[in-house]
This record gives structure tokens, sequence and C-alpha cells, in this order.
């Protein structure tokens, strides 16, 4: 569980600097489209609250309190590392409680759990507590990208898990 633990927080690490690099990509190449004249119009994220900042705030309501907005961009990095955390300490887990195989693979074991955790996360469980639109809503490109930042970070909780447990 805590070489989990360990590799959930090392994955949640990999998967925001995939996203940043993934992000700051896409604006540019954004930006150079609209150089050549060609007019996108796309909305404008930092108005918009994802999943995260969601999550922040009926977490605060159970509590019975109200974030503004403002608080919940500052709770939305606690709220996504630790998830991350948290499913890297179950990850931790079912391999080491699981099938022998799951052991031998690290990286096959930590893609499996990545995309089974875009799979389980992402598209089922966050949109049906409200947290995201259906997932028919979004382009195909929203859900690549989400599989691609889930691949990063299982990939990085399998090498992670193994070297810890090693360590332990």
């Amino acid at each position: 569980m805590v070489a989990g633990g360990a590799a959930g927080l090392a994955g949640t690490i990999a998967m925001t600097q995939f996203q940043n690099l993934w992000s700051k990509t896409s604006e540019k190449l954004r930006d150079e489209s609209s150089m050549k004249g060609h007019s996108g119009t796309h909305a404008n994220e930092s108005e918009s609250e994802d999943a995260t900042m969601k999550a922040a705030g009926k977490l605060a309501e159970l509590a019975r309190h109200k974030l503004s907005k403002q608080e919940k961009k500052k709770a939305s990095p606690i709220i996504h590392y630790a998830f991350g955390t948290g499913m890297g300490s179950l990850y931790g887990v079912i391999v080491e409680y699981g099938p022998r195989d799951m052991r031998r693979h690290d990286l096959l074991s930590g893609l499996g759990f990545g995309s089974a955790l875009f799979a389980g996360a992402d598209e089922i469980v966050v949109p049906a507590l409200g947290l995201s639109g259906s997932p028919s809503e979004g382009p195909l490109s929203s859900h690549l990208y989400a599989l691609a930042s889930h691949v990063v970070y299982g990939i990085t909780a399998g090498t992670v898990r193994k070297a810890v447990r090693a360590a332990l």
C-alpha cells in the first residue's frame, strides 16, 4: 500500500507534467494557426470549473461550507493529488495480492491500471457524479488526451511501485 501510494503520487506528478506540456503545445499550435488567418474559437478554460474544482466544492458543501471560485482553484490540486495517491495505494494492494504476473510485468500492469482508471473514473464515475458532462458530449480528442494522461500515470506508477517495493 505504501509503495502504491508513492507510485500514485509520482504518477500524478508525471500526469500533471504531461498535461501541462500538452496544454502549452496545444496553445502554441492554436496561436500559430490563428496567425495564419485561421480564427478558431475555443472556450476560455480559466472560466470553467474542471472536475476537481467541482469535487472540492461538493466536498466543502458536505461540511456545510461554500467555497469561492478562488478557493476551489486552490483546493483543486489537493483533490487531484489525493485522488491519484489514493488510487496508487489501491493499485499497490491489487498488485501485491493479485495474480503473480502483475508483479512481473510492472509496466503492463501500470498501463492496465491507468487505462482502467481512465475508463472507470473519467468515463463513468466523474460524469455520474455530475462533475463533468456525459462522455458522448466531448470530442474524441478530449478522450484521447485523457487516456494518454492516464497511460502516463499508469506507466509511471508501475515503474515507481516496483522501485519503492524493492527498497522496502
